[in-house]
């Protein structure tokens, strides 16, 4: 069962690489969006989880503004269409290493940063923006990490020392392509607005 569900989730996680490359063309973006909904309403399933029922396009029918009738006729759909497919999987003999080579060919990748120290003379709290920055195009390609650095020289979250780990993800073969990429991290000081102020807020 966890090799099935594994095998489902480099799926999806590949799928929606794709989805947030916005290259795909209209139709074929759409039939995507079906599939993904599709092998969710499948895992979900198998799991002996609740059963969602869509309309065509994949969305959630809204129980409140759909006829019982309607509800009932989407659900015996629904069981249809993923009892088959249960059948048609059930025909496949995949070999173990399937889901490791669609992995390995998936165009998804990660860069994992560990930050140890923070050496700069503020004198005040700081907060550190990390991000991923496209120097040519001028554009941050990332969501920042925040880290919040005391005046004292260390984390503010005490327990976080020797733990301040992110991963930016989804980065796809197009920001693999580009010519250079940064970690820029922006620096924020939180306090007063000039040092020699006497007044600490």
């Amino acid at each position: 069962r966890f090799q099935q569900v594994q095998s489902m989730m480099y799926d999806l996680m590949e799928w929606r690489s794709q989805l947030l490359s916005g290259t795909l063309p209209k139709d074929e973006l759409k039939e995507l969006k079906q599939k993904v909904t599709s092998k969710i309403d499948y895992g979900n399933k198998i799991l002996e989880l609740d059963l969602i029922v869509r309309d065509e396009d994949g969305n959630i029918l809204d129980p409140d503004k759909t006829s019982v009738i309607s509800l009932f006729h989407a659900h015996e759909e629904a069981t249809n269409k993923i009892t088959e497919r249960i059948k048609e999987e059930m025909s496949k003999d995949q070999p173990d290493y399937a889901s490791y080579s669609r992995m390995s060919s998936s165009p998804t990748h990660s860069l994992y940063v560990f930050v140890r120290n923070f050496v700069c003379r503020i004198g005040e709290d700081a907060e550190l923006f990390m991000s991923l920055y496209d120097p040519q195009k001028l554009t941050i390609i990332s969501e920042n990490y925040l880290v919040r650095w005391g005046s004292r020289g260390f984390p503010k979250e005490i327990d976080m020392l020797n733990n301040l780990k992110v991963v930016f993800t989804d980065l796809g073969n197009k920001d693999l392509s580009r010519d250079k990429i940064y970690l820029v991290c922006q620096i924020v000081r939180v306090g007063r607005m000039d040092l020699k102020d006497s007044n600490s807020k």
